[in-house]
């Protein structure tokens, strides 16, 4: 799951994602990689990890469409649109889509990894 042109993240997150590979996306992040839970909260690390947990938990597919990929040297902005649609093994009925603006860098391994991971994207934060 090596990715080597930024554009290609969505893609490869996907897959890891539907396969419910939490360490094949864990690999997709530079270590201290920040997470937007809702806008003006974030996590990293563990809480990243746990957060990427709850959503696989969900057991329904995810699909990204990349709108824009936008690259400068070794740093890219990444803006899709992506479903959480379908039925949980208990058969809650789940529906999540928003339009994610992410931050992805190439690092000295010529590897691109986000490092930002912003699903709420240009959403007003509440109050």
């Amino acid at each position: 799951m090596a990715v080597i042109d930024p554009a290609l993240l969505p893609d490869t997150f996907v897959a890891a994602f539907n396969a419910k590979d939490l360490n094949a996306i864990d690999r997709l992040f530079e270590p201290g990689a920040v997470r937007v839970l809702r806008p003006g909260e974030v996590v990293v690390g563990d809480g990243r990890r746990a957060a990427t947990s709850s959503f696989l938990a969900l057991g329904v597919p995810i699909e990204i469409s990349l709108r824009h990929s936008y690259v400068y040297d070794d740093t890219a902005l990444l803006i899709g649109d992506f479903v959480i649609d379908g039925t949980k093994p208990d058969g809650e009925r789940v529906h999540i889509e928003g339009t994610a603006t992410d931050v992805a860098r190439r690092g000295s391994d010529g590897l691109w990894r986000y490092i930002i991971d912003n699903p709420p994207g240009v959403e007003k934060a509440d109050g």
